[in-house]
């Protein structure tokens, strides 16, 4: 029965009734070839078969085994019909096809036919069933034993090539029975489509440890200990999932609120266009107003407002600007021709000279808001920002430049044109406040920092006498804040909103911004030092808000004993004078 299959097979045993099994690998490619052959054997079988080569017939000898005399005759007789070929009789689970493919290139290197000696004998030990593998791929034509040779060294690997650190399933399930014997839990493994499913919430590369095998050069992972790493990385992309699920729900409080402030601007800003500025001398001081005022006035009518709040009392126009400025080109021409840097400061000249130069505002320049690289050098305001401070060292040469004036010239440059936030920068530098301290009028600094210290003891008695026991004066913080008006030490963002008070309320409102700040700040400073109290103080946190310093500030109220600010420092101003008049001398007889 088997010679008759093979018989009709082509010498071929016929497919086994199970076939090949499902799901391999190596199906397709199998089942491509046979159709190949089958056509092949079709076209053989129309058309006169060419003579055999030598080596051809010698290989087929050489692969037949010696004593099997019917292979011979049916593989070499030319007069048998030819039938269809079949490839079926393959064990993909041995290395047979790799040998079958390496042993058909064995006839290019055999002797020829009449000079070839006798036929080898298999070994001993070599299955029957074997030699007839050899006997049926060795009938094929050699193109076709080359294509499948290429065909099982390009599938094979992708077939049998284990990952690294992976344990085939069968031995996989015994070390998982064993395990679960030896520990008696029961091993669940993770579903394999449950890694990626929520996208959104996926920790980064960055964020928690991706789980990879072992390299191929090492040793694979006990079934235990890829347990236990399975276990530690489910726990730390758990805690990096809470971690981004907090995050990415402050991010989104952090947006809703910034889209409400977005919406109150915009309403905000509708009000002051339409209803405020055509009436503003009527409507400035009403309850409304204030209280939108309170609220942050919108960037797009900021600049009009603080130029209509701070006033114009020096009656400055913007010719008498274009003068100014002239006169300090020539000065910087005239200046750079003469003299240079270096022979300025050599020159022995006093502080209050070097403060009142032109050269020294390109110093200061450089200086200001460095962390928006637009007053620089080669940024679009640096020019603008150094005509402003030229023009003012020029119409108030009794002031000169102090240091600070820059920060204050930028922020109006920010929020009005050129000549506008001259006008409002030198009328803002004419406000008793700002003109003792730029002046360096000692005495009415000094009235200032007490009339803060009243307050300050009245709102926060605690740190006040904290600050006391360290000998730390107003003095040490106040000046930088004032002269810079927050600008410098507060973001710019809640340093505009400081102004837009400050242009609502005067002075008093500056000193009031520091009493919130010392508030929010209050448990901190209790736990310092007089080092550790100036340096916070002078470089405040930049993650201050705007509403938690407002709260604060609104937290302070500006009265002592029914006294108002400017009823204390009246008094104050009042108790001054008297003693300069007990301390004056006596007029001589």
């Amino acid at each position: 029965e088997e010679e008759e299959a093979k018989l009709q097979n082509g010498g071929f045993l016929p497919c086994p009734a199970g076939g090949v099994p499902s799901g391999t690998a190596l199906e397709e490619p199998l089942r491509s070839c046979r159709l190949q052959a089958e056509r092949r054997g079709g076209a053989a079988a129309e058309s006169p078969s060419p003579p055999r080569s030598p080596g051809g017939d010698a290989g087929s000898r050489a692969l037949a085994a010696p004593g099997s005399r019917t292979c011979r005759e049916r593989a070499e007789p030319a007069a048998l019909p030819p039938a269809p070929l079949g490839f079926t009789d393959v064990n993909l689970n041995s290395r047979n096809t790799y040998e079958v493919s390496r042993r058909r290139s064995a006839p290019e290197h055999l002797p020829h036919r009449e000079t070839a000696p006798a036929e080898p004998a298999p070994p001993p030990q070599e299955p029957a069933e074997r030699a007839r593998h050899r006997v049926g791929i060795a009938g094929a034509g050699s193109s076709f034993a080359e294509f499948f040779t290429r065909l099982i060294n390009h599938v094979a690997p992708r077939v049998w090539v284990v990952p690294s650190g992976c344990v085939p399933k069968r031995e996989q399930l015994i070390c998982v029975s064993e395990y679960e014997a030896r520990t008696g839990r029961m091993y669940k493994p993770p579903p394999p489509s449950a890694r990626r499913k929520n996208i959104e919430f996926e920790p980064l590369s960055t964020t928690a440890l991706i789980l990879e095998d072992r390299p191929a050069n090492l040793p694979a992972k006990s079934v235990e200990e890829a347990l236990r790493h399975r276990q530690e990385y489910d726990e730390m992309v758990a805690e990096a999932k809470k971690r981004e699920i907090k995050e990415a729900h402050k991010r989104k409080k952090i947006m809703r609120e910034r889209f409400k402030q977005e919406e109150n601007i915009a309403s905000a800003m509708v009000i002051w266009v339409n209803e405020i500025l055509p009436n503003w001398e009527g409507m400035r001081a009403t309850r409304r107003v204030r209280e939108l005022w309170w609220q942050g006035l919108p960037p797009s009518v900021r600049g009009k407002v603080w130029s209509l709040a701070v006033g114009n009392e020096l009656n400055i126009t913007p010719e008498l600007y274009e003068i100014f400025l002239s006169r300090a080109k020539e000065r910087w021409k005239s200046f750079s021709e003469t003299s240079s840097e270096n022979d300025v400061e050599d020159a022995g000249a006093s502080v209050a000279d070097r403060e009142a130069s032109l050269e020294l505002i390109k110093l200061d320049i450089s200086r200001t808001f460095p962390s928006l690289y637009i007053f620089q050098k080669g940024g679009p305001y640096h020019d603008l920002l150094h005509s402003v401070l030229g023009a003012y060292t020029c119409y108030r040469p009794d002031v000169g430049y102090v240091q600070g004036m820059s920060f204050i010239a930028a922020v109006l440059i920010l929020n009005l044109e050129e000549a506008d936030a001259f006008i409002a920068f030198a009328n803002l530098l004419n406000k008793p406040c700002q003109l003792a301290f730029f002046r360096v009028d000692h005495s009415m600094m000094l009235k200032y920092f007490a009339a803060f210290e009243v307050f300050f003891e009245e709102n926060l008695p605690k740190l006040f006498l904290h600050f006391k026991s360290y000998s730390l004066t107003p003095d040490i913080y106040l000046i930088d804040w004032i002269f810079t008006l927050y600008s410098k030490s507060l973001p710019l963002d809640l340093a505009c909103r400081v102004w837009d008070v400050f242009c609502r309320d005067g002075e008093e409102f500056l000193f009031r911004t520091g009493l919130g700040i010392l508030r929010l700040y209050e448990d901190i400073l209790l736990q310092m030092d007089f080092i550790h109290i100036a340096q916070f103080l002078t470089k405040l946190p930049e993650d201050i808000t705007s509403e938690k310093l407002f709260s604060c500030i609104a937290a302070i109220q500006m009265q002592n004993s029914n006294k108002k600010w400017a009823q204390v420092f009246a008094s104050l101003m009042k108790d001054n004078k008297e003693g300069d008049k007990n301390h004056s001398p006596a007029p001589k007889s």
